[in-house]
């Protein structure tokens, strides 16, 4: 096995050198399964030192790019990450760029209603009577009156992601998964004190009669609404916390 070992600088190199592995599996040159150098080999062509090495494979193994095995066939090996294993990187970095205020509610709710409104005119062709089902399934949850704020929020969260689904577009789906997992639960619980199940439920229920009917028009208008809702609701739990500050 052959892959170009590049000089590096001394100021951060395991994390230089996490970055060349990376490359080197990303473009094919290391392929899943590939069996890499013994930390001893690879200290010896990047000339660093044996913990060094091993903290550019604890950077790796950190984005599933490689694992460990015991034994006396063990060794670190280049794994290739599955499509929720990349969404949850994905998701991760999203939600940090919420927590740390990167991005304000007016952009989450931009990206959301964009990305989202093209899987509601997507899922209204595409969407399957299994896909429906599901949708039917989430509502019955969400109308229960003994389930808790959390488990509302989740079935919240499942909904939108079956109707991300039901658009057929894997690329599209994998986006949303971090807009819906990571922005839209944050928005909601921020606004939970303020809004009302039963509006969210509305919306959902007249979503879910656009999808079945392939009203993509009507399905996007319904998601606007519950968007420009949410975003009120915001607005009213942020004067509510600016008022209990004072």
């Amino acid at each position: 096995m052959s892959f170009e070992v590049e000089p590096v600088n001394r100021s951060s190199l395991s994390s230089q050198i996490a970055d060349q592995l990376q490359e080197a599996i990303l473009d094919g040159t290391l392929k899943a399964d590939d069996r890499l150098p013994t930390e001893d080999e690879l200290s010896k062509r990047y000339q660093v030192s044996r913990p060094t090495i091993r903290e550019a494979l604890k950077r790796l193994a950190a984005k599933n790019l490689v694992r460990s095995k015991r034994g006396p066939t063990g060794g670190t090996f280049v794994t290739k990450p599955s499509v929720a294993q990349l969404s949850d990187s994905l998701t991760s970095a999203a939600t940090m760029l919420v927590s740390l205020k990167e991005v304000d509610l007016d952009e989450i709710n931009a990206a959301r209603l964009e990305l989202e409104s093209t899987c509601c005119r997507l899922a209204a062709q595409h969407r399957s009577e299994s896909q429906l089902s599901a949708l039917i399934h989430e509502l019955e949850v969400q109308t229960d009156e003994r389930i808790t704020a959390e488990d509302f929020c989740a079935s919240d969260v499942r909904f939108h992601r079956i109707i991300a689904d039901a658009s057929g577009n894997r690329m599209l789906a994998f986006v949303m998964y971090a807009v819906i997992e990571a922005l839209q639960p944050v928005a909601n619980m921020i606004a939970y004190r303020f809004r009302e199940r039963t509006v969210i439920i509305d919306h959902h229920r007249r979503l879910l009669e656009a999808i079945q009917q392939q009203d993509a028009d009507l399905a996007c208008g319904i998601l606007k609404e519950q968007i420009e809702y949410l975003a009120a609701r915001h607005q009213d739990a942020q004067d509510w916390r600016a008022g209990k500050a004072d």
